[in-house]
């Protein structure tokens, strides 16, 4: 949220360990979103009706200028209930102190309501309608259906349950950290989340327990029946749309009505093991704080990294109309590849020798799983080889790949950090045919090595992939990739497919990183701009 001209993340942080458990509201402070200062916990178990856990929940600022914190406390019972804090002291624009009141839990599971008091978590920020009276959901399931519950209320502190909830799905499981808001139809531009009228859409955000993925809709509120209804194709399970295709859960939006935008914060978990995580003393990182609109198709979201991150470069790299052979690589010098922004448009310069697409190939992530980086096409793969080794052992590849679809081109973006290699699938074969034809054997080594993000083969290394909906015929191919040693925060057809991967080279690590564009595709390819940057540390006290 933001609150006197400064923002306010709280998030779920365990003291005592680098694993979760223990977990407490964690809080920092910055006035541009890059650089941030730790604060003393916000909320920590202190009441019968949080003992054993704070966990997630929103904050809501009232007409007034208060804000309240809603979340999500399990009572000594071990029920999930919901209860609010408030600042001590509304004249500290750092709102370092909350407190409790005694009225808690306002919200609870009873014999009466039949809530499934082990899944009632995460209430969202709360919406004024028109009638004077504030709602909010919370996440629960009921068996295998996923339940965004509304509550209702006059003054904020004393909430009725809804007859029904805001929207429900079967066979969805539970839903955590819901989130409701508003996006125009007609503006890049942010709205407050108690906003309606016919010029705006209503997004529902849903993180799935069951896949550790966030999904969302985008539909109509109908504020007098207080029901939310997804458009239609609009899909409401796990082949839905996603905020991002790889590393990335239990997002929340906040609108900062100082710059009228809607700002969207991430977690990005680990792709290391437990046990390594122990040893690092740490897991887990929040993206890169990023604007989100509803793109202009009206189908579905657009994000893009704050501005304010920008003001983290330095040391630009240009370079215009390099034309890319197939099998070609090109390095990009002079910059800190370990730790860098890249933006790179390209041109496929003969669209006709596109591959036709398998009808059957509906699920991006197994195409992208079947077809990485090391495996040629026509037009494609190409894009950006991050994290890569000076003798690329090590690399991790953002690609695309364009195909012949029905009546239009697909294109394909994958984020491939995959242990998956032709050596690994062949590794008998290689062997008998080692005996009689030599080159092969160095053609399949070959591809052993370029399949690798990391020679550390206990981490996890799932490749991930999504369609990008763009016109390669009307529009260039973008490419935004921000890179930070281990994590890789990559924005395609800017913005309209986001993908997050966390990586853990064992080579490629600060000096011995290096950046290289890449076509491995038959077709040449042309990249019309190539901008990087380096990056600069971001201050955290």
């Amino acid at each position: 949220m933001i609150y006197k001209g400064i923002y306010h993340l709280f998030y779920q942080y365990n003291p005592l360990g680098a694993v979760w458990g223990n977990i407490v509201w964690a809080h920092a402070t910055s006035t541009d979103l890059v650089n941030w200062r730790h604060h003393n916990h916000a909320i920590w178990p202190s009441q019968p009706s949080d003992i054993n856990g704070c966990w997630s929940g929103s904050a809501t600022i009232l007409p007034s200028g208060k804000p309240i914190i809603l979340y999500t406390g399990v009572d000594k019972e071990n029920h999930q209930v919901q209860n609010y804090a408030v600042p001590k002291n509304l004249t500290d624009p750092f709102l370092v102190e909350w407190v409790k009141p005694p009225k808690n839990p306002l919200m609870a599971p009873t014999s009466m309501n039949q809530i499934n008091s082990s899944s009632f978590r995460d209430p969202t920020t709360a919406w004024l309608g028109p009638d004077g009276r504030w709602r909010v959901i919370v996440g629960n399931k009921r068996n295998r259906r996923g339940i965004a519950i509304l509550y209702r209320s006059k003054d904020f502190l004393n909430w009725n349950q809804a007859k029904r909830p805001l929207h429900s799905a079967k066979d969805t499981g539970m839903w955590e950290c819901p989130d409701f808001f508003p996006v125009s139809i007609s503006s890049p531009n942010g709205l407050d989340t108690s906003m309606i009228g016919s010029t705006v859409k209503h997004v529902l955000k849903l993180s799935l327990d069951d896949t550790k993925h966030d999904y969302y809709t985008i539909g109509t509120y109908n504020y007098q029946k207080d029901v939310y209804i997804p458009d239609k194709g609009s899909v409401d399970n796990d082949s839905g749309l996603r905020y991002d295709y790889g590393k990335f859960y239990a997002s929340k939006t906040f609108f900062d009505n100082e710059k009228g935008r809607r700002v969207l914060w991430g977690w990005i978990n680990e792709s290391s093991s437990v046990t390594e995580d122990i040893s690092k003393g740490w897991s887990g990182v929040q993206a890169v704080p990023r604007t989100i609109w509803l793109d202009k198709s009206g189908k579905q979201l657009v994000q893009w990294p704050a501005e304010e991150v920008e003001q983290l470069r330095m040391n630009l790299v240009d370079s215009r109309n390099k034309v890319l052979r197939g099998g070609s690589t090109l390095e990009v010098t002079g910059i800190t590849a370990a730790q860098a922004d890249v933006e790179i448009s390209f041109e496929a310069l003969d669209l006709g020798k596109a591959e036709v697409m398998d009808p059957s190939s509906t699920d991006p992530q197994v195409m992208c799983s079947e077809m990485g980086a090391s495996v040629k096409g026509k037009v494609g793969p190409f894009g950006l080889l991050v994290l890569a080794s000076k003798g690329l052992q090590e690399y991790t590849a953002v690609f695309f790949r364009i195909f012949k679809g029905k009546n239009k081109y697909v294109v394909l973006m994958c984020s491939d950090q995959s242990r998956f290699s032709l050596y690994s699938c062949f590794s008998s074969l290689s062997l008998s045919l080692s005996l009689n034809n030599e080159t092969f054997v160095f053609i399949l080594l070959f591809y052993f090595h370029l399949s690798r993000s990391s020679l550390n083969e206990e981490n996890d290394k799932t490749t991930y992939g999504a369609f990008v909906d763009l016109d390669p015929v009307q529009e260039k191919i973008s490419l935004r990739s921000m890179i930070d040693h281990s994590i890789v925060e990559s924005f395609g057809g800017r913005g309209k497919s986001c993908i997050s991967a966390r990586v853990y080279p064992t080579l490629a690590i600060d000096d011995g990183a290096s950046l290289h564009a890449f076509n491995y595709g038959s077709e040449s390819i042309r990249i019309s701009r190539l901008s990087a940057w380096s990056m600069n540390e971001a201050q955290i006290k």
